[in-house]
């Protein structure tokens, strides 16, 4: 029997697996337990003819999962770095578990999708967004990168895209994640009780089922008129050129790009630039196995630098919105620094996925 006072409820209902998000106090951000109910319920149902469809979605509020309990994370790191790390390891475990599993899954993106949210839903070969839905990578305001599978999501998108959202962490609406096809469908909230209904019904009808309740007349996307901006400003992969091509751009009168200039001072200079590495590198893992044994070694040592617990406290503690970020300056970072957090972990320290 389903706990209904579990952080995550896990159960069968019709021909579907429920994953659904039981935190809403705290947008449904995932916890170790969480995560590990949930690869344990996948597993579980891996091979079960009664599940034909995975469908994850929220219980209750406003955010489908706003990430992870970074400050649980952060405040492990001294004194039980074994427990920030197995936070890591198994949250990674859950993302490959979803992108390699064999049956399709259905993610509703109903309100704030962030962080780890993005990493539970982006896997899933349906991904539903509403009026509702925010998503965002903005893990550099907290000292860390765009990881659950971000490198690999993100360099995917057209253009300078990456870029612009992994170093600003902008928001994104429904309507801007249908458009970059971080988003398979655009149905509106009050419809998608009957789109899982039916679903569970008919799980072999689930790409109809999603066609049939989405909007024809999808809000535009705004994002879109700031395309070729993105393109111009985002297109070195050097921190302090693209902050020089904003900055000139302002001098010029665009007040977009002075926002974004400013934006971007406000994140760790050194998760900066990790994000911008990971870019380069992400399209060159051949499998999402290799995407997360990288992120995995990129993790835990940056969950190490002073950027992350104070990225934390400045954020999600204290709340002055006020970090002192060690360095300041982006440009006294070297390739050499910026390239040690990329180094191949000890063997015997590495990811490493569910043995099946």
């Amino acid at each position: 029997m389903t706990d209904l006072n579990a952080d995550v409820l896990t159960f069968k209902e019709g021909l579907a697996g429920r994953l659904r998000l039981n935190r809403p106090k705290a947008l449904h951000s995932l916890n170790r337990q969480m995560v590990r109910d949930m690869a344990a319920a996948l597993i579980e149902w891996r091979n079960d003819p009664d599940v034909r469809i995975i469908l994850i979605d929220h219980a209750e509020g406003r955010g489908f999962c706003a990430g992870g309990d970074v400050v649980d994370i952060s405040q492990n790191v001294e004194g039980a770095e074994a427990a920030a790390r197995s936070f890591f390891f198994d949250e990674y475990r859950l993302n490959h578990l979803e992108y390699t599993y064999p049956k399709p899954g259905v993610a509703f993106m109903d309100g704030v999708t962030m962080g780890g949210g993005v990493g539970i839903a982006c896997p899933c070969r349906f991904r539903v967004a509403t009026e509702r839905t925010l998503l965002a990578m903005p893990e550099t305001t907290i000292g860390i990168f765009p990881d659950v599978g971000g490198g690999r999501y993100l360099s995917r998108l057209r253009g300078r895209l990456a870029q612009f959202l992994a170093l600003t962490g902008a928001r994104l609406d429904g309507a801007e994640c249908k458009a970059l096809r971080l988003a398979t469908h655009y149905i509106l909230s009050e419809r998608l009780e009957e789109a899982k209904e039916r679903i569970m019904a008919q799980p072999f009808k689930v790409e109809a089922i999603l066609d049939e309740l989405s909007e024809d007349d999808v809000p535009p996307a705004r994002i879109k008129a700031n395309l070729a901006k993105i393109d111009r400003y985002f297109a070195s992969d050097r921190l302090e050129e693209i902050l020089d091509a904003l900055d000139m751009g302002a001098e010029e009168g665009d007040e977009w790009a002075a926002t974004e200039a400013a934006t971007i001072r406000k994140k760790s200079p050194m998760a900066c630039k990790v994000s911008l590495k990971l870019l380069q590198e992400s399209p060159y893992q051949l499998h999402f196995v290799d995407e997360m044994r990288m992120e995995y070694g990129i993790m835990v040592r940056l969950i190490h630098h002073p950027d992350f617990k104070e990225g934390v406290r400045a954020l999600l503690i204290d709340k002055d919105n006020n970090p002192n970020w060690h360095p300041t300056n982006p440009a006294v970072i070297g390739n050499t620094e910026v390239e040690a957090f990329f180094e191949p972990l000890p063997v015997e320290e590495q990811w490493r996925p569910f043995d099946f």
